[in-house]
């Protein structure tokens, strides 16, 4: 029988982690990223420049609208492409191609002790004016691989920038 609802208790403890992805949107007109400074009030990383992503959720899963059934199992297809989808338009107000590409991960332990894995990719911009979100950032930009130096950034943005107009040009 399937879940009835999400739930830890059955969970392993030393199992948890948040799941995040980030995304490298890349403008192809000028062969450019955006980058958002994250707010300072931030528990990581506050005031650094980043690309938009954010934590997969439980609401992001309707126990009751799985996309399939897999005999037990609820499956909720292209859940990181919807959660890319969303966060880019929520954070920085334009769209992407769905067409996204991997570019890496990392696992790390943020400052209040929560283990995060972070899967990052890379996706065309589609349309759309950036209008950064109030509250969660406070600039934004568009770089190439050489003007991304210039910017306080998370460490591993350069080098993602760089890979990602790479893999488009």
């Amino acid at each position: 029988m399937p879940a009835e609802k999400i739930s830890l208790n059955n969970a392993k403890q030393d199992k948890l982690f948040y799941f995040v992805a980030n995304v490298v949107v890349y403008r192809e007109e000028d062969k450019r990223c955006i980058i958002l400074k994250r707010g300072k009030d931030e528990k990581a990383h506050p005031s650094k420049y980043a690309v938009p992503g954010g934590k997969l959720e439980w609401n992001n899963l309707d126990i009751n609208k799985p996309t399939r059934i897999n005999g037990e199992i609820l499956d909720y297809e292209d859940a990181v492409e919807e959660l890319l989808k969303r966060e880019v338009m929520e954070e920085a107000g334009i769209e992407i191609h769905r067409d996204i590409k991997y570019i890496n991960s990392v696992a790390f332990i943020r400052p209040d002790g929560i283990p995060v894995t972070l899967v990052k990719f890379a996706a065309k911009y589609k349309s759309g004016e950036v209008k950064i979100e109030e509250g969660a950032f406070e600039d934004h930009a568009w770089v190439n691989e050489e003007e991304v130096k210039n910017y306080d950034c998370i460490k591993g943005i350069q080098e993602e920038i760089a890979k990602t107009i790479k893999l488009y040009n």
